[in-house]
């Protein structure tokens, strides 16, 4: 897949272009994608980064980071992104010069949409507006349920199962490994520390099953009472894992949420909790 940062990286040819954030790329989004796929020439997905909402002033917990999202959007065919980069200057575009100086320039001639897209300053732009600059326009149902915001929803009430059947995958938090405690592995399970970016969503603490790097993993999320924490980690026990993860990008599945972090009487309380979390770690199954 080609990503393209400017406009001056895609040359102009015919494009069946799809506009959006497409965060968290979930079962919406791929509906949209799969019928740009069989509209004809090649999928181009036009998105915006950072994402519009934060660059407006608002409030937005993403569900992926821009890297993830590049990933997802690689794995269900897309020909090419273009990431605009979102700013003020782009959010005061109307609706008819972001057609004209960003859709038409690349040589867009379908363009397919979700059912109620809005673009451009003021979100005053349509399918419709669309349609009367002679693009192709083809609308898709949106999927009943299924939004970004429902997702959000769920993740922080630790839904992780409900999550993920919105998504069509499990939910994900992707970080860099960095230095931590050290403590787990004096208790005979060792953690990595992930790092993530501060506008990505974590779900609700507590403790929850999971995998990364191929490896089921028992995932604490949480500010770690028993030894009476205040900051919020993401500490994954990779089972049957043995190496040194620091300094390196992990991205962690979340399959189910197997209870609430809590403070234990004694540490030998705690360590047998643990050994309990990882047996259901072990039978725990995949969502989605």
């Amino acid at each position: 897949m080609i990503v393209a940062r400017s406009l001056d990286e895609l040359a102009e040819r015919p494009r069946t272009v799809v506009i959006g954030s497409f965060d968290g790329v979930h079962r919406g989004h791929r509906r949209i994608l799969e019928a740009a796929r069989s509209a004809g020439p090649a999928t181009t997905v036009v998105t915006f980064w950072p994402h519009p909402r934060l660059v407006l002033g608002n409030r937005v917990d993403l569900l992926a980071t821009l890297e993830r999202r590049l990933e997802l959007l690689a794995e269900e065919g897309v020909d090419e992104v273009l990431v605009v980069g979102f700013t003020t200057e782009v959010a005061a575009l109307s609706p008819e010069q972001f057609a004209e100086d960003v859709l038409r320039r690349i040589g867009a001639t379908t363009v397919v949409v979700g059912e109620g897209f809005r673009f451009g300053r003021e979100a005053a732009g349509d399918g419709q507006l669309l349609e009367r600059l002679d693009f192709d326009v083809r609308e898709v149902p949106l999927l009943h349920g299924v939004s970004s915001t429902r997702i959000r929803a769920l993740l922080r009430d630790g839904d992780v199962v409900g999550a993920a059947q919105l998504l069509g995958r499990p939910a994900e938090l992707d970080g860099t490994v960095v230095l931590g405690d050290q403590r787990g592995g004096t208790l005979g399970y060792p953690t990595a520390n992930l790092a993530t970016a501060a506008d990505l969503l974590v779900p609700a603490y507590g403790i929850y099953a999971g995998s990364a790097r191929g490896h089921r993993a028992a995932i604490s999320i949480g500010i770690n009472p028993h030894y009476g924490g205040e900051e919020r980690r993401i500490e994954p026990h990779l089972l049957d894992f043995a190496g040194d993860l620091y300094g390196e990008r992990l991205v962690v599945e979340l399959w189910l949420r197997l209870r609430d972090e809590r403070a234990f009487d004694s540490e030998a309380d705690l360590v047998a909790q643990i050994g309990l979390d990882v047996e259901a770690t072990r039978a725990a199954e995949r969502p989605a």
